[in-house]
């Protein structure tokens, strides 16, 4: 959460505090690019979201901006605390979000539906060092590199057959 404070100059030397509120968005959050570091972009398959890395607050911290709408888009209980939080993942549509999320100094893999605004720790205790995960479009596979056996290897995460999947409105979809 911000502090917004508008100020009125009184003579030129005196400011005034007319009003404050706190709210989500701040000057810093109203358009795409700014003066502060922002990276690793990763795109809904839709090409409507764009999920981005960014130091606009007090710490690395994930960001979504509707690229239609032309605004940024809360993202409420994403993670807490101090937290850094880095390499975005969006299913098809954007519902889910898969992310890296630095709790006590180890990574762990952090899932996100936008439709409940419930974020989940996957990969908690997990004894290996991982990087890199990925959402699949439909949102029911996640993929990341893991040093479990002392080299980077690819593993699958499967959240299982009984999952919502991502899909478009209207789709068809066909179960193998």
């Amino acid at each position: 959460m911000f502090l917004f404070c508008r100020w009125v100059s009184l003579g030129g030397l005196v400011l005034t505090v007319t009003g404050c509120q706190f709210g989500w968005r701040s000057p810093s959050f109203t358009t795409l690019n700014s003066r502060y570091n922002d990276g690793e972009p990763a795109l809904s398959g839709n090409g409507r979201l764009l999920a981005l890395v960014s130091n606009r607050g007090s710490n690395s911290q994930i960001l979504l901006y509707d690229l239609q709408g032309d605004r940024f888009l809360e993202l409420p209980a994403l993670y807490g605390g101090e937290a850094i939080a880095d390499s975005p993942s969006l299913s098809r549509t954007g519902r889910y979000l898969v992310y890296l999320v630095t709790l006590e100094g180890r990574p762990t893999i952090a899932f996100y539906d936008r439709l409940t605004r419930r974020s989940e720790l996957l990969t908690q205790g997990y004894r290996s060092w991982i990087r890199n995960p990925r959402v699949s479009p439909d949102g029911r596979y996640i993929v990341f590199e893991s040093a479990r056996r002392g080299q980077w290897d690819i593993e699958v995460l499967d959240r299982g057959p009984l999952v919502e999947l991502d899909i478009e409105d209207g789709a068809l979809v066909i179960n193998p």
